[in-house]
């Protein structure tokens, strides 16, 4: 399939070749695959973290909260993508990701040290910078679909087969399930010197130097109502989708030090979850595409609202069940985020709008890590703490209602634009 063009505004943007589309949506899936490693395998390495720095779970959870602060900054790195361009933008982003794992591995003799490392390994998974290139290269039509794939490949899941094999095969000291990320950055690194900027930010560039587009820090000036609107209703979703996220980190410790599932037990569990989380990613994008956005999203939710109270109460075959399903709906209700999010704001200013986004919906790495400790001494047998999962889960729906954001479904991202 050759390159055809299309024009917008005075300049035209080259669309890609199928050959390009596939490479690009394969190696932001890889970026991706970092992404959720990063933010997921914690899961598993929370009742080593406990084990190796002599401290409780709660009070774990406090220091998280604590030390993710800083995430609210994250509008400086979503920021970079209109100022150095998305290539560039993700190059930062890959090397932040394994440089700082690699850290966890090597300087981390006490709690403090190793929190600092987490911390900045975290900052990297709250800018989901990996979902702008594909919404900006992808036609209409499978907009959703294509995001959804790159998604779906983050998914992949390495957080329930490479503990067992770093540290019960390989011997290996379990700071090594950060570690290993920075040996995946290596491929991530290779595929990255590929990479095109997008043909949408080459127009803005132009349009900048032609002055008919202002330069901007991020998003100072050039941000309107309507950005600040859609800013308000994403990061809000977004913010109790994350809070629920850090109280649903714990299922580890649940399935492990509660109901005494061994390493190897809950990696099975784990995997079932996540082979269960691509379906829901991949039918998430399909359904999307077909009856919208909205309703796809207000669908999963009262899904995975459900099935957390099963998850809480349930006991024998019934727990690792509700546990797979979890991951359905979990991915389910996150791929609305990765699709809606980066179509939803203008190019020249998307990265920045992003930004803002992220930085409001991060309120969450401090809510969440501090409610997970009020919940867990609260409800030391976590039933309850289950419950008030499935609540959290049920605040999106009563946001999308209220706010009715506007349906992108198969239009162009100029048109959402003009008519969001």
């Amino acid at each position: 399939m050759t390159a055809t063009t299309e024009v917008i505004s005075n300049f035209k943007i080259r669309t890609r070749s199928r050959n390009y589309l596939v490479y690009l949506i394969i190696f932001m899936g890889l970026v991706a695959v970092l992404d959720q490693y990063i933010s997921m395998i914690k899961t598993t390495a929370i009742p080593y973290i406990i084990e190796e720095y002599g401290i409780s779970a709660e009070t774990f959870s406090w220091y998280e909260a604590l030390y993710l602060a800083p995430t609210f900054f994250i509008f400086l790195l979503n920021g970079l993508n209109d100022i150095i361009g998305r290539k560039l933008s993700i190059l930062v982003l890959v090397l932040l990701m394994g440089l700082s794992t690699l850290g966890i591995v090597f300087f981390t003799p006490t709690l403090h040290l190793f929190m600092v490392f987490y911390a900045i390994a975290m900052f990297t998974t709250v800018s989901n910078m990996w979902s702008i290139p594909v919404s900006e290269e992808s036609p209409a039509s499978k907009r959703a679909k294509y995001v959804s794939i790159v998604y779906v490949i983050g998914l992949i899941p390495l957080q329930a087969i490479l503990p067992p094999l770093l540290m019960n095969t390989l011997g290996l000291n379990w700071k090594w399930m950060y570690g290993v990320t920075f040996v995946m950055m290596i491929p991530a690194l290779v595929m990255w010197s590929f990479m095109r900027e997008t043909g949408r930010y080459n127009v803005v560039k132009a349009e900048r130097r032609a002055g008919t587009r202002k330069n901007h820090l991020f998003g100072v000036g050039v941000i309107n109502r309507h950005d600040i609107r859609y800013i308000l209703i994403a990061s809000s979703i977004w913010l109790s989708w994350l809070v629920y996220q850090f109280l649903y980190f714990w299922a580890g410790y649940y399935f492990m030090d509660l109901h005494g599932y061994t390493l190897g037990q809950w990696s099975m569990v784990l995997l079932a979850s996540l082979v269960m989380a691509i379906i829901g990613g991949v039918s998430a994008g399909t359904i999307m595409d077909r009856i919208g956005r909205k309703p796809a999203f207000i669908g999963g939710c009262v899904g995975l609202s459900a099935i957390l109270v099963v998850l809480g109460f349930g006991r024998g075959w019934v727990l690792p069940v509700a546990a797979a399903l979890t991951g359905f709906f979990t991915s389910f209700t996150y791929t609305w985020i990765v699709v809606y999010v980066p179509e939803v704001f203008p190019t020249e200013r998307r990265g920045a709008c992003m930004g803002w986004t992220t930085t409001v919906a991060r309120i969450s790495y401090v809510v969440g890590p501090a409610l997970a400790a009020i919940l867990l001494n609260a409800f030391p047998t976590m039933e309850w703490f289950w419950v008030v999962a499935a609540v959290l889960m049920l605040v999106p729906i009563a946001i999308m209602r209220f706010a009715n954001p506007y349906e992108t479904k198969t239009h162009e991202l100029e048109e959402i634009e003009q008519r969001r």
